[in-house]
């Protein structure tokens, strides 16, 4: 998930408070790119002081800006996937899906990216350019331009072969109003499809582990999916692809943000047969495996039943389905309903259970 700052303040060190476990942490762990509490203390601890405070509409996937009467999004993302390749793609279509994403959670159309690659000394041309072409046949798929962008080499053992940024542009059309902080008790909660994919094909390849089938990447553009959504059902007051620390996180950052509870189904959340399995393997909770091709969106009520017929009839939205609400009760806080009748706590997680998933 890109976060987005604000720059004009300058930063005041003698009043920083540093809460754990930032303060357990001299050095930077891997949790700290998780996704979770970790990273959030990171950049709201450290960051946010030093270039002057969250902007005015908050930390989201991308930031809204008015620009000449027009709306433009902007977002930034990097990704350092091990391995590059994977089942259902690779770090280059990865990184266009991505950041394009980013930008459709606050309702805009992608139109154009930049790319910045750092390789590694030693790596083999020819993976680059495999690299390259699934950059460019993604965004092709998603009917953006790739603009501009840089190269850097760095020696050999101080990378895991490519990391690239993307950055992107896109336009919020007129009347989309869209954040985390709009959600409210009443809200419908639905999610696009089956989660947990990209985050259980990625283990799968890293530590060569099989699970009777293979587990493909849901890695895809959500633009379309959600320019049909936004046109069915103009009460979305949310939007959030569950990347970094899956479902759980999303939901905690958009109730955090709304300043509503959220009650979750556990039973309704669509967890595909290979995922359940593979996390009961080892121990996951699916709620928190990354995903890179779903959404999840609060909806008011009225509308719920026209996004849930525009999310199905997508291909990319097929399996989509309700999984809770918005109430007053218990504000900031997700609770999910199991389907033996008791009621657990969702907590934002602390780091993140597959490091280096995007």
């Amino acid at each position: 998930m890109a976060d987005t700052l604000n720059t004009t303040i300058a930063p005041d060190f003698a009043n920083w408070s540093c809460p754990l476990p930032l303060r357990d942490h001299p050095r930077v762990v891997m949790g700290h790119g998780g996704g979770g509490v970790m990273s959030a203390e990171l950049v709201e601890n450290l960051f946010l002081p030093a270039f002057g405070g969250a902007p005015a509409g908050g930390l989201g996937d991308s930031a809204v800006l008015g620009i000449g009467g027009a709306r433009l999004a902007f977002s930034t993302d990097s990704y350092v996937v091990r391995p590059l390749f994977f089942p259902g793609g690779c770090i280059g279509d990865l990184a266009v899906n991505g950041t394009v994403n980013d930008l459709a959670m606050s309702g805009a159309t992608a139109a154009y990216l930049s790319c910045a690659v750092i390789l590694e000394e030693g790596v083999e041309t020819s993976v680059v350019g495999r690299v390259a072409q699934a950059m460019g046949d993604a965004a092709r798929a998603a009917g953006v331009e790739i603009v501009t962008g840089d190269t850097k080499v760095v020696e050999s053992g101080h990378g895991d072969g490519i990391y690239i940024n993307t950055a992107g542009i896109g336009l919020v059309p007129p009347g989309v109003g869209i954040g985390p902080h709009r959600a409210r008790p009443g809200d419908v909660v639905i999610v696009s499809g089956g989660i947990g994919l990209h985050g259980v094909a990625i283990m799968s390849m890293r530590e060569g582990l099989e699970f009777g089938v293979e587990v493909a990447s849901d890695s895809a553009p959500l633009g379309g999916l959600v320019r049909d959504l936004l046109a069915a059902a103009p009460g979305v007051h949310a939007l959030r692809d569950p990347t970094r620390g899956g479902l759980a996180a999303s939901v905690n950052e958009i109730a955090a943000a709304s300043g509503t509870g959220v009650v979750l189904r556990e039973g309704d959340i669509p967890v595909p047969p290979e995922v359940a399995n593979a996390c009961s393997v080892l121990g996951l909770d699916p709620l928190y495996v990354a995903n890179e091709g779903k959404l999840v969106a609060f909806v008011a009520r009225a509308d719920a039943e026209a996004a849930l017929a525009a999310l199905r009839a997508h291909p990319l939205g097929a399996d989509a389905a309700v999984i809770g609400e918005c109430v007053a009760d218990h504000p900031g806080m997700v609770v999910a309903r199991t389907p033996f009748g008791g009621t657990r706590v969702v907590d934002l997680p602390i780091g993140e259970q597959l490091p280096r998933i995007c």
